[in-house]
């Protein structure tokens, strides 16, 4: 928990932007709306904070701790997360459009609903995340791993998914119009439903 005072992280927000706030610890407090965006965040502990409805457009979060934080329909767009940790938080109805994203961690986290398109997830761990209805139009997710992820009914159209691990995934009614799957492990996916039209498929998979 944060050994900030109310009034201090009040008096901190209030301050001139942006603002630099390396390695701070922000974990477990209340920021609903709060607006961090152009702001440096990196090596942050924002874990089981609550910023619900946050503006963090081109934020920089590299590094920072945001487990179990609630982040619903925070505004992440063209933020820097790359090595972020999001185990287990909630991004449902997120906005990280075009964000940067390598390496980060999003074990069992819930993005629902979320906007994706563009972004870079190469490499980063989307094990067990929850993505039904989640738009990842066009976004990077090369060697990303996928194992056991629900991507059921999402918008993969042209997402870049080559050498992902895509085990035991659900991607059940999703649209893989366009998508690249070369050297994607399928292996035990569901896809009953999705659309494979022109999509670049493993060597040897075969639609069913």
């Amino acid at each position: 928990m944060s050994n900030l005072t109310n009034y201090q992280i009040y008096d901190l927000l209030n301050r001139p932007r942006p603002l630099w706030l390396v390695k701070i610890d922000l974990s477990e407090t209340s920021l609903w709306m709060v607006d961090f965006s152009d702001c440096n965040l990196s090596w942050a502990d924002l874990s089981k904070a609550d910023l619900s409805w946050a503006i963090m457009i081109n934020t920089n979060l590299s590094n920072a701790n945001l487990s179990y934080a609630n982040l619903f329909e925070v505004q992440l767009n063209l933020a820097n997360l790359r090595d972020a940790n999001f185990t287990k938080a909630n991004l449902s109805r997120a906005y990280l459009d075009k964000a940067t994203l390598p390496g980060s961690i999003f074990v069992e986290a819930n993005l629902s609903r979320a906007i994706l398109s563009r972004a870079n997830l190469n490499k980063s761990n989307l094990s067990g995340a929850v993505l039904p209805r989640a738009d990842l139009s066009k976004a990077d997710l090369i060697e990303a791993n996928l194992n056991s992820a629900n991507l059921s009914q999402a918008n993969l159209f042209e997402t870049n998914l080559q050498g992902a691990d895509l085990r035991n995934v659900n991607l059940e009614s999703a649209d893989l119009t366009g998508a690249n799957l070369n050297g994607a492990n399928l292996s035990h996916a569901n896809l009953s439903g999705a659309d494979l039209t022109d999509a670049i498929l493993p060597v040897g998979f075969l639609k069913s």
